[in-house]
This record gives C-alpha cells, structure tokens and sequence, in this order.
C-alpha cells in the first residue's frame, strides 16, 4: 500500500527517492557524474536503504533508454497515486505562485512539471529521508518549497560527492 510506513524489525525503514537525472548519469559510464551516481548508489544500497524509483522516473528515462537497463533489482517502483497526485497539486500552486508560470497553459490550466510530482510523491511516501538528483532547476524548486511548506526529505545534489555529503571518508 503506498504511503504505508515499512518496518524493519523495531525500526522504520529508511529510503531514497532517484529522481531520472541520477539514473541517466549512474548508467552512463561517460557521464561526468557518473562516478558520484555511481558512489551514492554503492553508499545508499550498503547502508540498507531502499532505492525508489517513481513510474513518472521511468517514463523519464525510457525516452532515451530502456527500462531493462535500470537496476530493478535493487529498486523499489512507486506508483503515482491520487495522494501523490493532490500533494503535487498543493506544491504545483505554491511553485506557480511565487515563481511565475514554469509551464505553459493548456485550456487555461497549468501543467504541472513532472519534477513538482516527484516532489509530492517523495513528501508522500514516508520512509523517504533523501531526494537524489542532479538537476539544478529542481533544486532551485525545492529551495524556493521548503520557503513555503516543510518537505519530509532532504534534496541531495549529486554533484556533491558523498563522502562530502554524509562526512565519511573513502579508504
């Protein structure tokens, strides 16, 4: 059941949600990033956190790549659902109002981008501590959220290397 807090013995379940640029960049070699995507990857799946990957995400990467080519094996997929669904309607109205109109208009309705729905389904999904991504327009749309709501994640920019990001060091 989506939205439900797993349990893990006596202690909830902890979990990333991977957003589509860090999958392009962990699966491409000759990626300039590939080598973070590739350490966070290591260091999330080793620390047992759950991977989640939203059915939006694979939409997403599907337009360049091949579903096969993801790590299914260690990913967990999220459906966007109708919680997710009004949860990006709340951060798609916060966004267009303080930021102007991001997308144009069809029939006088705005059209939510695909990152305020990942956004939603992450804020939804309550086993969620991280937020992987390497896309910095969807940082600059977090920041400007967390000026107006309390997302319950933290937005990881994988340029950042992350033994930086969590103080470990590599040996």
């Amino acid at each position: 059941m989506p939205g439900f807090d797993k349990y893990v013995g006596d202690m909830m379940a902890k979990s990333v949600f991977c957003d589509t640029s860090f999958f392009i960049r962990l699966l491409d070699n000759n990626d300039p990033l590939h080598l973070n995507a590739k350490s966070y990857f290591k260091y999330f799946t080793q620390n047992e956190f759950e991977l989640l990957i939203s059915t939006i995400a694979i939409a997403e990467y599907c337009v360049g790549g091949e579903f096969n080519e993801l790590p299914l094996r260690n990913l967990q997929i999220v459906p966007f659902n109708l919680d997710h669904a009004k949860r990006a309607g709340e951060f798609a109205r916060i966004i267009f109002e303080n930021k102007g109109k991001l997308q144009p208009k069809y029939k006088d309705r705005n059209i939510i981008p695909n990152d305020t729905k990942l956004f939603a389904q992450a804020d939804c999904e309550h086993t969620v501590e991280y937020y992987l991504c390497s896309d910095s327009e969807s940082l600059k749309i977090y920041n400007l959220l967390t000026q107006h709501c309390k997302p319950n994640y933290q937005f990881i920019d994988i340029t950042n290397p992350y033994n930086e990001i969590f103080g470990v060091i590599d040996l």
